[in-house]
C-alpha cells in the first residue's frame, strides 16, 4: 500500500520553472513528486533530476522520475513512472531493483489488468477529463469510464489506483467513492499549490472510500 494518496506531477517549461513549482508544492505539504519534463536535452533532464532529488530529500518526500529509467537509477530516485508506450515494467524492475517504486499508466480495463500482471506498484488511470498538460492524450474516461472500470475490478487483487488527468477538487470525493486510492494532479497544484492540504484532507476521507480498496 502506498503511504501517499496525492502525487504532484511537475510542470514548467524551463528547469527554473520546474524547480520553483516543485518547491511550492513541497512547501504546501506535497510528499510525493513525479518529475515530468518532456522534449528536453538528456543532460538538462539529468541535471534537473539531480536538483529535484536534493529538494525532495530535504523535505523527506518521495521522488519519482517520469519515463526515464536510467535517470531514475543514476540519481537514486525512489522510482519511475512508465507510460503505455514507454519501457516495460520488467525492464524497470531489472534495472532499479525490487525496493524501488514502479508505477504504470492505464487507460482501459485491459491496460489495468496488464499492469496488474506486470507487477507494478501503483497504476495511474486516466485521463479523467481533457487536459492540456499531456500531449497525445488517451481517450477521456470521465465518470462513466471510471465507474465501469472500478466496478469490474471489485474484489480483484489490484495495486493502488490513482486518478489522473484534469482532476479538480470537486472530483476527489466522487473518485474516492468509486474506490480510487488517490490522485496524481498537475495543473491544479501548479496554479494553486495552497490547495494541497485541502486535497489531502479529501483524499483521506474514509467515509467516501466505499469501493473495492480503502
Amino acid at each position: 500500500m502506498m503511504e501517499n494518496r496525492l502525487q504532484y506531477i511537475s510542470q514548467g517549461q524551463t528547469a527554473a520553472e520546474q524547480e520553483l513549482n516543485i518547491r511550492r508544492a513541497l512547501d504546501n505539504g506535497a510528499t510525493w513528486i513525479q518529475l515530468r519534463w518532456k522534449h528536453v536535452e538528456p543532460g538538462a533532464f539529468h541535471a534537473l533530476a539531480e536538483a529535484v532529488g536534493k529538494q525532495t530529500e530535504a523535505y523527506r518526500a518521495t521522488f519519482i522520475v517520469n519515463d526515464q529509467i536510467t535517470v531514475a537509477q543514476a540519481v537514486d530516485a525512489d522510482g519511475v513512472h512508465l507510460g503505455l508506450t514507454d519501457s516495460s515494467i520488467a525492464e524497470a524492475r531489472a534495472c532499479l531493483g525490487s525496493n524501488k517504486i514502479i508505477g504504470g499508466t492505464a487507460n482501459t480495463l485491459k491496460d489495468v489488468r496488464q499492469r496488474i500482471q506486470e507487477g507494478c506498484d501503483y497504476i495511474g488511470l486516466g485521463p479523467f477529463r481533457f487536459t492540456s498538460t499531456k500531449e497525445q492524450l488517451s481517450p477521456v474516461l470521465g465518470r462513466e469510464g471510471y465507474e465501469a472500470i472500478m466496478r469490474e475490478l471489485n474484489g480483484d487483487d489490484c495495486p493502488p489506483i490513482y486518478a489522473i488527468g484534469g482532476i479538480q477538487i470537486g472530483d476527489i470525493l466522487l473518485l474516492r467513492s468509486m474506490g480510487v486510492y488517490g490522485g496524481a494532479i498537475s495543473g491544479l497544484i501548479t496554479a494553486n499549490p495552497v490547495c494541497i492540504p485541502q486535497i489531502n484532507e479529501l483524499l483521506e476521507n474514509k467515509f467516501s472510500a466505499i469501493g473495492y480498496r480503502q
